[in-house]
């Protein structure tokens, strides 16, 4: 039977409004998790099912990630199974009975201590996933009528994975609404898209997002590799050796495996640890990647352990700094074809100090080749900063950096959530990308003039009219609490070097 986009939407709203009359959930922040863990389940076993009668029809041994009696077919396919409290405890416990009437490990307890094989990496992912998961419902009626509605979603067919993607993407869109100022902002489609599209990765190259989030740069660029391939070889390529992430916390790790294998991705390769826990002179060739897509989070402090990683004069709390390094760092460096396409805060182009430094080395050391001003509220409502995106190589140092300010389209005074940037308005820039001429929105800055003005890249457009108008009251305030966040950041340092010369 196939699902439209209309009745599988109407599934997951049936689900999410029998969530809300659970106590134990607090809006979508914990509404979302269970969906997703819950599907993820279903979603594991309408794969294993699929690859069952593959190794039958081709008469080979199948071994499944998941054993009985701990699959959905167990446990949750059948609409009168357990429920209440057997359903609470056989989830949530240590030990407890099994739906097969003996007594074992729970489910989660079960999950999280899965052990893959060489070859397998399934298990070993599932293990990760839910080594973050908790279940917060506390009606165990509740949860098995959530059960039985997402029971009614088909993982085999191929167009209803399509729809369910889209869809997912909405739900991920909903949660980080709702986390409202939790620092960690959602990457516009459209501007991601546009980044993969220019940075054209190609099949056989390895391409790495160290702050993952929830994975919409690796969905694009798999949706991109994915045209490329051509044969069998191919797809285990883009399968096994193309993609690479990072993300530390456990709900926005969970939501990328999910969103990876919902496009997908057989068993997405993505570290669940700190991108920034290494230190970065132990990064060598072989851990370098070809190429890197990602938005690092801004406006975070790190802590002094992480700090440490870092080379002594180039050493901040600046998430983003630190960030920017560890990408340069990563690049792969034979062949000078390492590329990478990176969001930063307008902070970032004109600060001083370590900031500086930090640009420097990427100046003398990277071909930054090209910075993209993003108009402002491309970011609403998450964040009124103004972001703009590098773009550098390992091809050798910089002789000219490019400019270019991409404008509001003509009917617009700024963007919402609800009106968000279209990846058409890209059109012109693309166009621009491979024959450069300076014009309205285009211009360039040597290094040399960049090198001797402190590596200040806050650069405005020489062709630009007189500003005859204000930025937004939301931008002006954003742009105030940065500097006075600097402010506070450089009296801090300053009273740590007096008590130190001190003795204190």
């Amino acid at each position: 039977m196939v699902t439209t986009p209309q009745s599988l939407g109407s599934l997951l709203k049936s689900a999410r409004d029998i969530m809300r009359k659970d106590k134990g959930l607090n809006g979508d922040l914990d509404r979302l998790p269970m969906l997703t863990w819950i599907m993820f389940l279903k979603f594991l076993d309408d794969l294993e099912y699929q690859r069952e009668g593959e190794a039958k029809l081709a008469g080979t041994k199948f071994k499944p990630a998941i054993e009985a009696p701990y699959r959905w077919r167990d446990w949750a396919a059948k609409l009168d199974g357990i429920t209440g409290d057997e359903l609470l405890a056989f989830i949530n416990n240590e030990e407890t009975a099994r739906p097969d009437g003996t007594r074992g490990a729970g489910l989660f307890r079960y999950l999280r201590t899965l052990s893959g094989g060489i070859g397998d990496d399934r298990r070993d992912v599932i293990a990760t996933v839910f080594n973050g998961v908790q279940n917060r419902m506390i009606s165990g009626y509740l949860l098995r009528d959530v059960v039985n509605r997402l029971n009614g979603i088909h993982f085999t067919s191929s167009g209803e994975l399509h729809t369910l993607g889209a869809l997912y993407e909405s739900l991920l869109r909903e949660m980080r609404d709702a986390a409202g100022d939790s620092g960690e902002f959602y990457t516009p489609r459209a501007v991601v898209r546009f980044m993969v599209a220019v940075t054209d990765p190609r099949l056989g190259e390895t391409v790495l997002d160290p702050a993952s989030g929830t994975g919409g740069f690796l969905v694009e660029t798999y949706n991109h590799l994915a045209q490329q391939v051509k044969t069998v070889a191919d797809r285990t390529v883009l399968q096994k050796k193309s993609l690479f992430g990072c993300e530390p916390k456990p709900l926005p790790y969970l939501l990328c495996q999910m969103n990876l294998l919902l496009h997908g991705l057989d068993a997405p390769q993505i570290d669940p640890g700190n991108a920034l826990r290494h230190k970065l002179t132990d990064i060598g060739e072989r851990d370098r990647v070809d190429v890197i897509l990602t938005n690092p989070p801004f406006g975070g402090e790190e802590e002094r352990g992480i700090q440490g990683n870092f080379p002594e004069d180039k050493q901040t709390a600046e998430t983003a700094l630190l960030f920017l390094q560890l990408i340069m760092r990563k690049l792969r460096r034979q062949g000078g074809n390492g590329r990478a396409a990176v969001v930063v805060p307008n902070g970032t182009l004109f600060g001083d100090g370590v900031c500086a430094r930090i640009k420097e080395e990427l100046l003398k050391k990277f071909n930054l080749h090209t910075i993209v001003r993003l108009p402002n509220g491309v970011f609403a409502p998450y964040t009124g900063i103004p972001t703009n995106l590098l773009f550098f190589d390992r091809s050798g140092p910089t002789n000219d950096v490019w400019y270019y300010e991409h404008p509001l389209p003509e009917s617009r005074k700024n963007y919402t959530k609800t009106a968000p940037i279209q990846f058409e308005e890209f059109a012109p820039l693309i166009a621009w990308w491979n024959q450069r001429e300076e014009n309205k929105r285009a211009w360039k800055v040597s290094a040399v003039e960049l090198l001797a003005n402190g590596c200040n890249l806050d650069r405005k457009n020489p062709r630009a009219k007189e500003d005859v108008t204000h930025l937004p009251p939301e931008q002006l305030a954003a742009d105030i609490l940065q500097k006075e966040q600097r402010i506070v950041k450089i009296i801090g340092n300053i009273q740590n070097l007096l008590k130190k010369s001190s003795g204190q």
